[in-house]
């Protein structure tokens, strides 16, 4: 259903086209059009949360003035409350946390350091305060063309329309996100580099936590050109050029080879993000000062995600390194695990692959064996019926390899029959039937399993000389192989 294909992608960030592999490999069709039609939804809400309308009173309202941002030059403002809104959107006079309880809400300032989710990066977090009110900044979105709308809870004191309060950006998460942001356009330009001048961006997520990018690409990238992008970016890194801004006409900025990114709204001026040579974009997001700032850049992910749209998941700073210590500590558990040094597990995982590989190849030489023994008594307890060997019985120990095997040696011994052999595992039975071809005119091999599976909790099916099916009760086995001759002789009555 589409509905599904859309909540794996949307929620658990599994690409649609590998949830199709996965359907496709299982005999399964895709509703694709209910797929777009959940996507068309989407972009709609992704759409109507930008804009930031709320709906009052059967009309939308909307703030008005401007936010002025200073959020590129420092982390903390001295600002003017000039609107309070309730959670549910209701413009209201002030806010208060009575009897210690937290009221959400919403606060726009005149003006703040809190950078407004837009262009794939998220909004600051940190706090809006006066010396006996404390408002927790959770998330910070943007209305309209520039008013900045500050969204958490009051948890002390009240909160007035005409306060003035200062204002301060989380700077941890701010820099986290500064470090992930400035990784994301020396990944555009290293895939560029690497795959080729048409990779473009078509979206992309920035938090404290990782990157997310997804570019224009026509098949998945191999593990040495992931490689190579993230050897790209950390060389850039080391190299630790400036990150310069400068702000400029759009025209002029663009002419000078700066890239405008996917979905990006410009005005007549831009902001232009320069690190080094490397890389030139239009950018109006936070960055750091220096590209070594980052520390390390780790690749974490890559997969498709839409036809000819590829995504790349990364770390960087801290969360890279966290990730390359829990990568080694793994390492180093499997390698105690094969009883190898951390240097060797490579060696000793082949060569315990390789001895797996040739254990199971006896294992089922030795099963072969074991069923053609058992065959050999088998053979003795065919009944005749109007001319034709019947045999129905349970082997012990027998994957269903080794009951073909052994029904295609019973039809060699017995001559006109009809042989239907069973094994159970775990609770499932496994059926296979054969039928000499002097017989099939009579008896089929489909109709004589299907005869015995659906005695079982079963069905099956094949050729007239041989077929399989399946059952999970067991305990019904016995007498379904038991109404074997019986069948048969009404087959040929």
């Amino acid at each position: 259903p589409g509905d599904t294909i859309f909540r794996l992608y949307d929620t658990y960030g599994f690409p649609a086209d590998l949830t199709g592999d996965i359907a496709r490999e299982r005999g399964l069709s895709l509703d694709m059009a209910g797929f777009e039609r959940e996507m068309a939804a989407q972009r709609d809400r992704a759409r109507a949360a930008s804009q930031f309308d709320v709906a009052y009173g059967g009309r939308l309202m909307g703030v008005e003035g401007k936010t002025a941002f200073s959020g590129h030059a420092q982390l903390a403002d001295t600002a003017t409350v000039i609107a309070l809104y309730r959670e549910d959107g209701n413009a209201v006079p002030m806010l208060e946390a009575a009897q210690g309880q937290e009221q959400g809400g919403k606060v726009v300032l005149d003006r703040t350091p809190f950078y407004a989710e837009s262009g794939g990066q998220v909004g600051d977090i940190g706090v809006i305060s006066t010396a006996q009110t404390h408002f927790e900044v959770r998330d910070t979105q943007k209305q309209g063309e520039g008013v900045h709308i500050h969204n958490g809870a009051l948890t002390k004191g009240v909160l007035r329309i005409g306060d003035a309060v200062e204002a301060a950006v989380n700077p941890k998460a701010r820099q986290a996100i500064a470090l992930n942001h400035s990784a994301t356009h020396l990944l555009h330009a290293a895939l560029r580099r690497v795959l080729g001048t048409h990779v473009a961006q078509k979206g992309s997520l920035v938090d404290p936590q990782r990157l997310r990018f997804d570019f224009s690409h026509f098949e998945p990238m191999t593990p040495v050109q992931i490689k190579e992008v993230e050897t790209l970016v950390n060389a850039q890194i080391r190299v630790n050029h400036a990150a310069q801004t400068r702000v400029m006409a759009y025209d002029q900025a663009v002419s000078a080879g700066a890239m405008a990114l996917f979905g990006e709204k410009y005005g007549d001026e831009v902001r232009v993000l320069s690190i080094g040579e490397f890389s030139t974009e239009l950018c109006g997001g936070t960055h750091v000062q220096r590209a070594g700032d980052i520390g390390v850049f780790k690749i974490t992910a890559e997969a498709g995600v839409a036809s000819g749209v590829r995504r790349i998941e990364a770390v960087t700073g801290q969360r890279a390194l966290d990730w390359i210590t829990t990568d080694e500590t793994r390492l180093l558990v499997n390698a105690d695990l094969v009883k190898s040094s951390r240097d060797a597990v490579d060696d000793k995982v082949r060569q315990l692959l390789e001895r797996t590989r040739k254990l199971e190849k006896e294992l089922e030489q030795l099963k072969g064996k074991i069923a053609s023994s058992q065959g050999s008594d088998l053979a003795m307890q065919a009944v005749d019926v109007g001319g034709i060997k019947v045999l129905a019985a349970l082997l012990d120990g027998v994957d269903p390899k080794a009951l073909r095997d052994t029904v295609d040696q019973l039809k060699n011994k017995l001559g006109s029959a009809a042989i239907i052999l069973a094994a159970v595992a775990d609770g499932k039975i496994s059926l296979v039937a054969g039928v000499t071809k002097d017989c099939m005119a009579q008896v089929k091999a489909g109709d004589l399993v299907n005869a015995v599976a659906l005695q079982v909790g079963g069905k099956g099916g094949g050729r007239p000389d041989m077929a399989q099916a399946g059952g999970d009760n067991p305990a019904a086995l016995a007498a379904a192989l038991a109404s074997v001759p019986e069948w048969v002789r009404g087959r040929l009555s």
